[in-house]
């Protein structure tokens, strides 16, 4: 019987082991958004999760409504058109949006809908990236990522951006030290 406990605590210690410090799932990052005025306008904290990234989005003063949101393949963010941030995170070369026969970028997320008062609080998992280094899909590859946030509404097929507009808001994704 003392043996069995034994066996059952070493079990128990070596599973949370493997979420604990250092294992996949304790990854984390985040990214500061700015306005194309240079202004602070919410932050994300992004969390490696059992199937992809978690990204849990805080921001306000941005249009009510529903805004393309995505990945971008480069950690700049240089206002006021944030073009600087390249296209979206899309290194298994795919087409644009979760509708498209041909698949979808790694980068693609899912709108955000932003309320009356400019508000937005969203949290979904990115499927198809990590923030393990020097994996293919990791967003803390170098170079780095961005968060946008795009002023219309993403259609979800149309390539290479699903007819989302400007730019308005960016931030790039960084390791929490």
């Amino acid at each position: 019987m003392r043996i069995a406990i034994i066996a059952i605590a070493f079990l128990l210690s070596a599973l949370a082991s493997g979420c604990s410090e250092g294992g996949p799932q304790s990854l984390t990052a985040f990214a500061d958004l700015y306005d194309a005025k240079g202004q602070k306008i919410g932050t994300a904290q992004l969390k490696e999760a059992k199937n992809g990234v978690e990204i849990r989005l805080s921001a306000s003063h941005l249009p009510p409504g529903k805004h393309g949101y995505h990945i971008h393949e480069t950690g700049k963010c240089e206002a006021p058109d944030f073009k600087s941030a390249g296209g979206h995170f899309n290194p298994e070369q795919k087409k644009h949006g979760e509708h498209n026969p041909e698949g979808h970028h790694a980068g693609d997320l899912t709108n955000l809908t932003v309320s009356e008062d400019g508000q937005v609080n969203d949290t979904q998992i990115a499927e198809h990236v990590t923030l393990e280094k020097n994996k293919a899909v990791s967003l803390l590859k170098a170079g780095g990522t961005a968060l946008v946030i795009h002023e219309k509404e993403d259609d979800l097929k149309t390539d290479p951006a699903g007819n989302s507009g400007k730019r308005i808001a960016c931030g790039v994704i960084e390791a929490k030290q």
